[in-house]
């Protein structure tokens, strides 16, 4: 059907000229759009909004109208996209009893098991956060990843070896299945609204698709966030999706009432789109912790591995230059958590080191700190005695890198840590910091009205969009 569909326009050249005054919009993918326009209103019981105050294994009663779709998309990389979509996934959960999911473009894959097909598949690394975190059951990873862009994909399809019809039809199949288990659907996006552009497959793009209405995500600031969140306001409004508000995260706390007052007034008066959450900067959330710094280096930990989920603040980095005796009193001064980087030549240190959390586990005492013992491979190695007594005291973390000192803080600066199903405790925090914040309420406002107007106080009401 897909295919008949798309056969009356190039789907590699979507057209969509841009509103004047006296011309209505154009529509990109209209076929598509009109195909899946009865997403805006309840389907059957299996696809209507549902809140989750019914007993057990009861179908709660349906509210109608049933929310779109909503799909969020940052600005840039690195905004907390995938933590404002834990956010969202977890209040959604606490207003409808099945919350579906689904990243219909990725990039960083893991490999799962499909229950469906009964065998390993590779899914987006969010995917599979997403569905353990939050227990998706009704949901397989079949259907939640349609699309995986690997290392050579982007050159393979400029040369005609993968088909762009087929890639839709992935979408569009995943989507249906996913939105026909659930009563709401939660949609990531992968970076910024054009990413995928070089493929036809970017977020505004698979937003307008699958009719959902999308979430905006910018770093804290005033006039930088508005430019960025402006290109990726244009890009919506080119493909016509419609954008149910903004969030804008990672807000120094100093300058957070500020922040929310003047975007939330420049947000509603420019674009008549509301702010629908102002989240302050939380620095514990951006602290690496030592499996990062394990992915970082590709090594692991020689010793204190059951601690490989201990973060640490960038900040407290020390790099030790100093004699052995400075440095025992740097240990014993500095914030018991502080990661400590030293050459592999320095014995002394190392040993030291060693000596200190023998000392403070004798006296009963917190040591929390942790050791990278840095070298070029092949260039320097580490006596076997001292590994034989690294190794004879296990339980402080320490951690033997194939790098210069300079290379090892070079690159933890410029790491951005990401989730993990595994780190339980980053996951929960950004969860529990996030949701206060978020106004749900507004949201549903948004993704359930069906005549707002379209982003701009002179474009066609939404239901108009909807109906050609």
């Amino acid at each position: 059907m897909f295919s008949k569909l798309r056969s009356a326009s190039n789907p590699k050249a979507i057209s969509c000229p841009r509103a004047t005054t006296n011309q209505p919009k154009a529509i990109p993918i209209v076929l598509l759009r009109q195909h899946i326009s009865s997403y805006s209103t309840p389907l059957s019981p299996s696809s209507s909004s549902s809140f989750s105050t019914s007993t057990e294994g009861e179908k709660p009663p349906k509210t109608s109208p049933s929310p779109r779709p909503i799909f969020v998309a940052a600005t840039k990389q690195h905004v907390g996209k995938t933590s404002v979509s834990l956010s969202l996934l977890s209040g959604l959960q606490k207003r409808f009893s099945k919350v579906g999911f689904i990243k219909p473009v990725g990039q960083q894959h893991v490999p799962v098991k499909s229950s469906t097909l009964q065998r390993t598949i590779r899914v987006d690394k969010d995917v599979c956060l997403m569905k353990e975190r939050f227990n998706l059951h009704h949901l397989d990873y079949e259907h939640m990843s349609p699309v995986i862009i690997p290392r050579g994909y982007t050159k393979d399809y400029i040369d005609g070896k993968i088909d762009h019809t087929s890639q839709l039809d992935k979408v569009i199949s995943s989507f249906e299945r996913v939105n026909e288990l659930s009563d709401v659907v939660l949609c990531e996006g992968t970076g910024h609204c054009a990413v995928g552009s070089v493929v036809g497959v970017n977020n505004a793009q698979v937003a307008s698709m699958i009719g959902a209405d999308m979430v905006l995500i910018a770093n804290g600031g005033l006039g930088s966030a508005f430019d960025e969140l402006e290109l990726n306001r244009v890009l919506c409004q080119h493909y016509n999706v419609r954008i149910a508000g903004v969030v804008i995260n990672k807000v120094l706390p100093s300058k957070y009432e500020q922040t929310k007052q003047y975007m939330s007034k420049a947000l509603m008066d420019r674009w008549g789109i509301p702010l629908l959450g102002c989240v302050p900067d939380r620095p514990f959330l951006g602290c690496p912790a030592l499996m990062d710094l394990e992915a970082i280096f590709k090594t692991e930990l020689i010793t204190g591995k059951s601690l490989r989920f201990r973060h640490y603040n960038v900040s407290d980095i020390n790099l030790v230059t100093t004699s052995l005796t400075r440095f025992l009193e740097n240990l014993r001064d500095k914030p018991t958590r502080t990661l400590y980087i030293a050459h592999i030549t320095r014995d002394d240190l190392i040993l030291g080191f060693m000596s200190e959390y023998q000392r403070r586990m004798a006296k009963g005492e917190s040591f929390e700190s942790a050791l990278l013992v840095c070298g070029r491979k092949e260039k320097y190695e580490m006596i076997p005695e001292v590994r034989d007594m690294i190794l004879g005291l296990d339980g402080a973390p320490v951690m033997i890198v194939e790098y210069s000192t300079h290379e090892a803080m070079s690159m933890i600066h410029k790491y951005t840590p990401k989730f993990n199903i595994d780190d339980k405790h980053r996951v929960t925090s950004a969860v529990e910091h996030y949701e206060p914040y978020i106004n749900f309420d507004e949201l549903m406002r948004r993704t359930t009205s069906s005549d707002s107007s379209f982003n701009e106080p002179d474009a066609i009401p939404f239901h108009e969009l909807r109906s050609k």
